[in-house]
């Protein structure tokens, strides 16, 4: 059985700690003999399976990620294991176990989940590989993945389901730091980091318990939707600027766009997969590939450049 370890995650591996590449280069030979030795995880398509850190010099303990295939086996992410898991009872536990696993049941198809797992995955490897190689400040400042229980977390938190699509992006890279206050997508766009997303979606909920209040007493036509409470922000104007981005809509997979500056909706129908699939397309090169629903994706030419129509720059060893 072949395992494959991408760029992206031997990177993260060697800022995790001196040991733990070669902590991961065991646990492939292991996964090559025992393809089932991990669990399912939160995500769907993705079995996990924990390195006990004592075991190797210089390594902490790990949560590995792996996507089992026929004929091989791919790693698509790695990051510290929690520290501390809660104490709960064990009914307790045992109920949330089925709630999620419910819950997963629910909202998506395994198999079909697994598939976008892995179109997120590979794009989201080209993009950071693009960026490491032609713009290493950019790439500097992308944040670790967090784990899976973070992410259920956050879920519970704010009362909302988070896609396959949006957990797998936030496994590889949970945020930007932003260079020079640009972030490090197109259009100098920031992928939020977790707090800045829980943070925005209670204050446009507000905004919207606001309007709902409004509504009561205005005519059906004239109702106000500021926001969805399947609407999960995902790209922000910039690092530390809100005032327009992207959300995933849960309920529907599309990507939408908000914005403070009253612009229509514009053509953001791309799901989270394709929309990074066209980023690390244009990255590289390679044509773009027809669009979903006869659409053309939001980082479009007539939108690739800054504000006020200047070009935005790549620098070898700059930011976006």
């Amino acid at each position: 059985m072949n395992v494959e370890i991408p760029l992206h995650v031997r990177d993260t591996a060697t800022q995790l700690g001196a040991g733990v590449p070669y902590a991961l280069k065991v646990l492939a030979g292991q996964l090559a003999d025992d393809p089932d030795m991990g669990r399912p995880s939160d995500l769907p398509g993705i079995l996990t399976v924990t390195v006990d850190g004592d075991l190797f010099e210089d390594c902490p303990a790990l949560a590995v990620g792996y996507i089992r295939e026929p004929d091989r086996i791919e790693i698509p992410y790695v990051n510290l294991a929690p520290s501390a898991q809660p104490v709960e009872p064990a009914e307790k536990a045992q109920d949330h176990d089925e709630n999620q696993d419910q819950d997963q049941d629910q909202s998506a198809d395994p198999a079909a989940a697994a598939v976008t797992v892995r179109e997120v995955a590979d794009a989201w490897q080209r993009i950071t590989g693009w960026l490491q190689r032609n713009a290493p400040d950019s790439y500097a400042v992308l944040r670790d993945g967090v784990s899976p229980a973070t992410i259920t977390a956050l879920a519970d938190d704010l009362g909302i389901q988070i896609p396959a699509d949006l957990s797998t992006l936030w496994s590889l890279t949970a945020g930007d730091d932003g260079v020079s206050g640009a972030g490090c997508l197109p259009g100098n766009q920031a992928l939020m980091a977790l707090d800045a997303v829980a943070a925005f979606y209670r204050q446009q909920m507000d905004s919207q318990a606001h309007q709902d209040t409004l509504n009561a007493r205005r005519p059906e036509y004239d109702r106000i939707t500021v926001w969805k409470p399947t609407w999960i922000p995902v790209f922000a104007l910039g690092p530390a600027d809100s005032a327009s981005g992207l959300y995933v809509d849960a309920a529907s997979g599309y990507l939408g766009r908000w914005s403070r500056y009253n612009e229509g909706p514009g053509d953001e129908l791309d799901t989270l997969a394709t929309y990074l699939e066209g980023v690390a397309d244009m990255l590289g090169g390679e044509k773009p590939r027809l669009w979903p629903r006869g659409t053309s994706p939001a980082w479009s030419a007539g939108r690739w450049c800054g504000a006020a129509g200047s070009t935005q720059r790549w620098k070898t060893g700059g930011s976006l």
